[in-house]
């Protein structure tokens, strides 16, 4: 007899088959596990707008969550109806107290404070952060990189199903194009001692592994910056070399500011923000920009003509300095 499955691995399964990220994954259940637990534990289909309502509420005045925490809550309990119970909930009109949210503009570094970043870093890790910085990647993208990606021949890098889910390009750093050169050769050798010792290949997006099973064993698919030890994939449960964790690498960054004596807080976004306004200093316009970072919409993008705009004000003087 078959047992029925039970409500969290029916999201579970939906969110693979949608091919979300396994961080999108675990987000996801943890907030559906928590609307149904404020809730005494009541099954979502005998719930509606009013409970949504309520547990929303409950984050912004009770937890005091900020805005973006509040929306993946909301966004999951949106995929719960949608998805999983097929109720439109659109006609719903939710009208939760939502979390006060603030504009913030993007603090960034100077050129002089990316160098000093990258003096106090070493090895792969400061080859990594000036990748990031030399061409305006998010952490995930950096790290998600595979050989493949990196077209010597046009000097360009190639970033696939990046979080706007537009695919694009942009101009490969000529200083690190040595440092590339020797990091691939490495990963070849890594690549080559795993296939040797019977690793079955890296993880491959969505469909791939299945349309074409041999590919995860291929020297061009493996990640170019990849972890020193072998790990468990926490879905698959194979062991496979992964790229380099996202929490190292910010460890990393953030010893290294410390070096830098920089009062600044810096995180690994902080060089995507400097690579643009760097650019906006230097005249290029902002629709290319916005083409160069990913952005959807050119208005994401403006918010860098007012850091620059910000950083002309500093410029000025005092009417007493006349």
């Amino acid at each position: 007899m078959e047992t029925k499955k039970k409500l969290l691995d029916i999201v579970r399964d939906k969110i693979r088959f949608k091919h979300y990220s396994y961080s999108t994954e675990r987000t996801y259940v943890h907030w559906i596990k928590q609307y149904i637990f404020f809730h005494n534990k009541k099954h979502p289909i005998e719930m509606a707008k009013r409970e949504i309502e309520e547990y929303l509420t409950f984050l912004a005045t009770k937890k005091r969550v900020c805005p973006a925490t509040q929306n993946q809550a909301f966004n999951a309990i949106l995929f719960l109806y949608k998805e999983i119970l097929g109720i439109d909930t659109t006609e719903w009109n939710i009208q939760a107290l939502r979390a006060q949210e603030r504009k913030h503009i993007p603090v960034v570094l100077t050129k002089d404070e990316v160098q000093k970043i990258l003096e106090n870093m070493h090895g792969i890790y400061k080859l990594i952060v000036t990748l990031m910085y030399g061409c305006g990647l998010r952490m995930s993208e950096v790290l998600n990189i595979r050989l493949k990606d990196i077209d010597f021949g046009f000097n360009k890098l190639y970033i696939w199903d990046s979080k706007s889910l537009k695919d694009r390009t942009v101009p490969l750093p000529l200083k690190l194009k040595d440092e590339l050169i020797v990091q691939i050769k490495r990963v070849e050798e890594i690549h080559k001692k795993d296939v040797a010792d019977g690793l079955r290949g890296v993880y491959l997006p969505f469909a791939y592994a299945k349309k074409y099973p041999k590919a995860k064993i291929e020297t061009k698919w493996q990640y170019l910056f990849p972890m020193n030890s072998i790990s468990k994939d926490p879905r698959s449960k194979e062991k496979r070399r992964h790229h380099i964790h996202p929490q190292t690498l910010g460890r990393n960054i953030k010893v290294a500011a410390q070096k830098a004596n920089l009062n600044k807080r810096v995180t690994s976004h902080i060089f995507r923000h400097s690579y643009a306004t760097h650019l906006l200093q230097a005249g290029i316009d902002l629709r290319s920009i916005q083409e160069l970072l990913g952005h959807k919409s050119v208005e994401t993008t403006m918010i860098y003509t007012h850091i620059v705009s910000e950083m002309n004000k500093a410029k000025l003087i005092s009417p007493l300095d006349f």
